[in-house]
């Protein structure tokens, strides 16, 4: 049945529903409206445009077939009307009509529709400060401004920068800043942690230290005050020091656009996201929305949750496109997956964190494992660092977390377990999921299968352990502490610290522990190390045999201990 189709907003949504209606519905007519002049766009993609990875802005606007998805594309290619330069003002539910501003013309006028799309996408989160109006100041809500940042740069020699926020998209953007341009960044985040919310801050640590190691200067559990300069932004005042700036970005999250939907009175949620149903549809049967404008059931808690990612807007978009032709197809929510790019290595993660399971009324516990994400004889090979949350007593995993220099190997596996989330899998489940195996591309016990089991021992009680800040306190401590650190490696890798530590680092190889029971140091408690953890395990099994229980194992071996950065 032919209708007509409005559409807000055309860079990731709007365009993916606009173009799915016109598939199965020809003979509608669909107007796809958006105040800005560049239209439908790979918005992830502006940090590496910023960074020079992709190197012209058209770029992130082209088909996998090199045409541009501007306005005359929409129109001959995909048969809908584009009107750039257009702001909706408000929408009349009862007679079906959008307000309208021409901004190019100055002339406002009325939209009929039979179905409405809200796509209107999300803004920067405005932080109320002084100074975010000065020239040199960004906070990066479309490509158009990223544009006018990049000009900036390589016109007027930006020599110092500070990116406030460290979530996702100021990790990116202080790494395009740093890495091609050589610009010295700063960045500046209100929370003990980088990435707060998305990874542990053991796992923080780490990332933390991979910035410092690309000569980025990291201040956390810091707020900004103030932004200052003159006729431009000259430097940042936060509450423990002063940072000098060509220019600041602004990176503290972003707030779903619903303002629109809330005047129209439609049902928005208390954190300002528009609600919709499976369907994608809002309170008004006539009208959808999705992308960063609204709020999804969060797949492992079963609670509201938001999710700003461009991925997720596109197939929403698709199942948006499919109803209005009359389709039935449901987005059932998400589990929160991402992953981000910093220098050489990823970070990626899927469902919850330790901190956020604990905060959602799990009773919760990690796991860590180092492994290779190929087999260990190949001569090629990545370590992964791996974090897997899970529930006390159902076994039931609720999220994991990692990094490595292998960031494909790293985003197969964190995408394998955000496939199994929405089951409810348990530890067994992971301990025994099949995967795909030769040795140039995993192991034959693969990273994900030896995770299930460390987390499924740790859970048994077989193997009591200490995440790598809880060895960092004990370490620090050591001389005030009845610990002796039991290095379960060869002789040669325990060598260097039994000369350093005489008193407190001994050796005796996890394979001779049964023959060596002597040569156990008696102590309050003995720290079992090992490379990855998976020797020092063993060694706990055997001592344990033997009626000696008070031991730790270091999860993830000097490996994860040394990445974490502990000074031994």
């Amino acid at each position: 049945m032919s209708q007509q189709v409005v559409i807000i907003g055309a860079v990731a949504l709007g365009p993916k529903a606009a173009c799915r209606l016109k598939r199965l519905e020809p003979d509608s007519r669909v107007i796809m409206i958006d105040e800005n002049e560049i239209i439908s766009y790979g918005g992830c993609g502006i940090p590496y445009y910023v960074s020079g990875d992709i190197s012209d802005a058209q770029e992130l606007q082209s088909t996998t077939f090199h045409m541009v998805r501007d306005v005359d594309f929409f129109r001959d290619a995909k048969d809908v009307e584009v009107r750039t330069r257009t702001r909706a003002l408000s929408i009349d539910r009862m007679a079906k009509k959008v307000h309208v501003h021409d901004l190019e013309k100055d002339e406002k006028y009325y939209l009929d529709y039979d179905k409405l799309v809200l796509s209107t996408g999300s803004s920067p989160r405005k932080l109320p400060l002084p100074g975010t109006d000065l020239p040199g100041v960004y906070a990066i809500s479309g490509l158009e401004e990223a544009i006018r940042l990049k000009e900036q740069i390589s016109q007027s020699g930006v020599e110092k920068a500070v990116v406030v926020g460290a979530g996702l998209i100021g990790l990116e953007m202080a790494e395009a800043l740093a890495d091609l341009w050589g610009i010295e960044t700063s960045v500046v985040e209100i929370a003990p942690q980088v990435l707060p919310g998305f990874i542990s801050p053991d796992m923080a640590r780490m990332v933390a230290n991979i910035l410092q190691e690309n000569d980025i200067s990291l201040y956390t559990g810091e707020q900004v005050k103030e932004i200052f300069g003159g006729d431009r932004v000259k430097g940042v005042r936060t509450d423990q020091r002063e940072l000098e700036a060509d220019m600041v970005v602004m990176a503290a999250g972003v707030v779903p656009n619903a303002d629109l939907a809330r005047e129209a009175g439609l049902e928005v949620s208390p954190q300002g996201a528009v609600v919709v149903d499976r369907h994608m549809r809002t309170s008004d049967e006539h009208i959808f929305a999705g992308g960063d404008c609204v709020q999804l059931q969060n797949l492992v808690t079963g609670k509201p949750g938001y999710y700003p990612m461009g991925s997720m807007a596109n197939r929403q978009g698709r199942v948006i496109g499919t109803n209005l032709a009359g389709g039935s197809d449901e987005f059932p929510g998400a589990v929160g997956s991402f992953v981000v790019k910093l220098f050489d290595h990823a970070v990626s993660g899927t469902g919850l964190s330790i901190e956020t399971a604990s905060r959602q009324g799990f009773d919760a516990v990690s796991a860590f494992l180092t492994q290779f994400d190929k087999s260990h004889f190949y001569p090629e090979k990545d370590l992964l660092y791996l974090e897997l949350v899970v529930e006390k007593g159902t076994g039931r995993i609720l999220g994991l977390q990692g990094l490595s220099t292998g960031g494909d190997s790293l985003k197969g596996r964190i995408d394998c377990v955000a496939a199994l989330l929405p089951g409810k899998p348990t530890t067994k489940d992971l301990s025994n999921l099949e995967v795909s195996y030769s040795p140039p591309f995993g192991s034959a016990m693969d990273a994900l299968n030896s995770l299930g089991n460390v987390a499924e021992n740790i859970l048994q009680g077989f193997n009591e352990g200490l995440r790598p800040a809880e060895f960092a306190e004990l370490w620090e401590k050591r001389q005030d502490k009845d610990v002796v650190f039991l290095d379960c490696r060869d002789e040669d890798n325990a060598r260097p610290f039994m000369d350093k530590y005489p008193e407190k680092w001994k050796n005796v190889k996890a394979e001779t522990l049964d023959l060596n029971l002597d040569k156990v140091p008696q102590a309050e408690t003995v720290v079992l190390l090992c490379n990855n953890g998976a020797r020092s395990y063993e060694a706990r099994l055997k001592l344990a045999r033997h009626g000696i229980t008070n031991t730790l194992n270091v999860h993830g071996g000097m490996s994860m201990i040394k990445k974490w950065g502990v000074d031994i």
